[in-house]
């Protein structure tokens, strides 16, 4: 397993925006998580991130790994203010449905 490795989201493209692109980069990332000890998700040169498509992408993760070990495999760089409130709220949707759904 290696250290580190970084994923650039602005290779994906400047505006993310869809739930379809976010379920694909979703598994472009999942790959990586399983391959490295810690990965950084640059947001650099990202101009937009949706709801949806941070809820597809970065939320979902939920689904395959505690936040607690996401949070220790993770770590955000380059966010813009807008996008980072967009993924915090798409976080925040998730984490409450989840808690839900286990009642």
């Amino acid at each position: 397993m290696n250290k580190m490795t970084t994923f650039k989201f602005v290779t994906i493209n400047e505006n993310l925006g869809t739930r379809q692109l976010g379920e694909y980069v979703r598994t472009l990332l999942l790959r990586l998580i399983e391959e490295n000890e810690k990965v950084v998700l640059d947001f650099t040169g990202v101009n937009v991130v949706s709801n949806s498509f941070a809820d597809e992408c970065l939320a979902k993760l939920l689904f395959t790994m505690p936040l607690e070990e996401l949070k220790q495999r993770t770590t955000f760089r380059g966010l813009n203010e807008f996008a980072r409130k967009n993924i915090a709220i798409a976080f925040r949707r998730r984490l409450n449905a989840m808690n839900l759904d286990a009642c």
